[in-house]
């Protein structure tokens, strides 16, 4: 037995945690350099902010009721930190889904619903994020239950084989977890348009016609469960950090500072996950929404000698990389770093002159715990420009403090 918790419009109500000003007010929370609207209040949707929608194409007289925030990503990520803590200590198995998302493992418990109740209350009191929880006896029914309760009173059961058919007899399957809208509009040319028919369609026929990916959520829909709970996040096969700059820039050494700092925070996501690269690539964009501008979209990419996480060997390959990289006279607007074949040290065979990776891991781990310690760029190095403020660095006109994670945020109690 599943549940699914999900955050109520989750930035826009980080936001709101701290600012009281904005509860009831539309909000809207842009993307990197305040381009779309990544997150909307239940008030913003009601004006007809779409999801992803550029801020600019927002009609004039909409957009002077809105209440505009930058993406603090820092802030949303501590809080779903603190909402997954709450969850763990309530719930023997969690897999966090995504920053806003949790699979909950309800197997044996009595009453799932007083359950659920109290921990959609604790979560809010605890954190201040509303949310709704979903449960069901599969995951793309927990999923369903969810997305269902968002419409009611923010709970609902699907256990019950009566109340699940009610439900899923007008659920579109455009809005099922691993449909998605390309393959329900094939399923819509085979005549099956809602949960319940999929559900009841010849399996043999789904699985010819769209594989085994939509064949399993037909069984879950039945449900059967064929997609286990994994409370241990898989290795990834490759990390990548980039950014779109707040302006063009022509500068190449200014560039190449930029490619630094991603590639800096990339060895800090790598080793925070036990990971080492064999490779990496390195790529730029000019600006592509400025046709009539010179273009130039180059990329490289390199094998390492030995696997590494020392941000050290990292910067050096990159510097190396960049020789010959740009062009002059060309406004790059965004550029990226990746990390490829990644792999666990314990796992790799030695070299028969050296050992198995390259680089200095105790130095790298007392970095990470200066950092940790004291706040990032608390020791950095040179490569990336380190404490002075980046001529690259992205548009965010109305960020809000790190309210969480910087003491200099902390907010003021005054009684």
């Amino acid at each position: 037995m599943f549940a699914l918790i999900d955050g109520n419009n989750f930035y826009a109500s980080c936001e709101r945690v701290f600012d009281p000003a904005l509860r009831g007010r539309p909000l809207v929370v842009l993307s990197n350099n305040d381009g779309c609207a990544i997150a909307r209040s239940a008030e913003a949707k009601a004006l007809g902010v779409g999801m992803a929608q550029p801020i600019h194409e927002v009609p004039r007289e909409v957009r002077r009721q809105l209440v505009m925030r930058s993406a603090n990503f820092t802030l949303y990520g501590d809080i779903s930190a603190r909402v997954l803590a709450i969850l763990r200590e309530a719930a023997p198995r969690v897999e966090p889904y995504s920053i806003d998302e949790s699979f909950l493992d309800l197997g044996g418990m009595r009453d799932r619903e007083a359950f659920a109740r109290d921990l959609r209350e604790r979560v809010h009191r605890w954190t201040g994020i509303p949310n709704c929880i979903g449960i069901g006896p599969t995951k793309v029914l927990s999923k369903a239950a969810n997305k269902l309760a968002k419409r009611g009173a923010g709970l609902l059961d699907l256990t019950d084989t009566g109340a699940r058919a009610a439900a899923l007899a007008d659920y579109p399957t455009a809005d099922l977890w691993g449909v998605g809208s390309r393959t329900a509009a094939k399923l819509a040319l085979r005549g099956i348009h809602t949960a319940a028919q999929l559900r009841d369609a010849p399996p043999a026929d789904i699985l010819a016609g769209f594989g085994v990916t939509v064949a399993r959520v037909q069984r879950e829909l039945q449900g059967h469960p064929c997609i286990a709970l994994e409370e241990i996040e898989p290795d990834r096969k490759q990390i990548i950090v980039s950014r779109s700059f707040g302006q063009r820039v022509e500068d190449h050494a200014t560039i190449a500072e930029a490619l630094a700092t991603f590639a800096a925070r990339a060895c800090e996501k790598l080793r925070r996950r036990g990971l080492v690269a064999g490779g990496l690539s390195i790529f730029a964009n000019s600006d592509v929404f400025r046709p009539e501008l010179p273009q130039h979209h180059p990329s490289r990419a390199v094998n390492l000698p030995r696997p590494t996480d020392d941000s050290r060997v990292v910067l050096a390959t990159v510097r190396a990389l960049l020789r010959g990289f740009l062009r002059n006279r060309i406004a790059y607007r965004k550029a990226g770093v990746m990390l490829h074949d990644l792999a666990r040290p314990e796992r790799l065979q030695g070299g028969l002159f050296g050992g198995a990776t390259l680089g200095d891991p105790a130095l790298m781990r007392v970095v990470d715990r200066i950092n940790e310690r004291y706040g990032r760029n608390a020791a950095g190095f040179g490569a990336t420009g380190w404490r002075e403020a980046p001529v690259w660095g992205m548009r965010q006109q109305t960020l809000s403090p790190c309210f969480t994670t910087r003491f200099t945020d902390l907010p003021p109690a005054r009684c």
